[in-house]
């Protein structure tokens, strides 16, 4: 009547031990984390909902006669309708608003032309002494 390793001895009935693993209250305490984490990962989540406002700024009047830098899309510099070299825009501008750096140039490039290459004619500009540039676009109806 000895006892054997694996087996318990009830009266005189042996009972063998159970090798299955009982997986039910796992699930349940899979499902419960389930339900916490599909509760907490929305809240965990930044969310910045920015209403901007609209501007109220009224447009600037436009001079006389203003000095339109355009950028083509083939990546050439004009004044007004004249082509103008990159190395020469300094003196051309200096010409067109007979010296006068104060003088607001207007900046209008094709919409093909890459910001890098937008930024490359600005700092052209800044380097020629001209600080106020003005960017120029179309209205929101699409006309100009």
């Amino acid at each position: 009547m000895g006892a054997r390793l694996g087996t318990r001895r009830v009266g005189d009935e042996e009972l063998a031990e159970a090798h299955e693993i009982n997986v039910t209250p796992f699930i349940d305490v899979m499902l419960v984390l389930l339900i916490i984490f599909m509760v907490a990962a929305p809240l965990a989540t930044v969310d910045l909902g920015v209403d901007l406002p609209a501007s109220t700024a009224a447009p600037q009047p436009r001079p006389d006669k203003p000095v339109f830098v355009s950028l083509r899309a083939d990546l050439s510099l004009a004044i007004g309708e004249d082509g103008v070299p990159r190395t020469g825009l300094g003196a051309a501008l200096a010409a067109a608003t007979h010296g006068n750096k104060d003088e607001r140039i207007f900046l209008r490039a094709d919409k093909a032309v890459s910001y890098g290459e937008l930024m490359a004619a600005m700092n052209l500009l800044r380097d020629a002494g001209y600080l106020k540039v003005a960017l120029v676009g179309l209205d929101g109806g699409g006309e100009r």
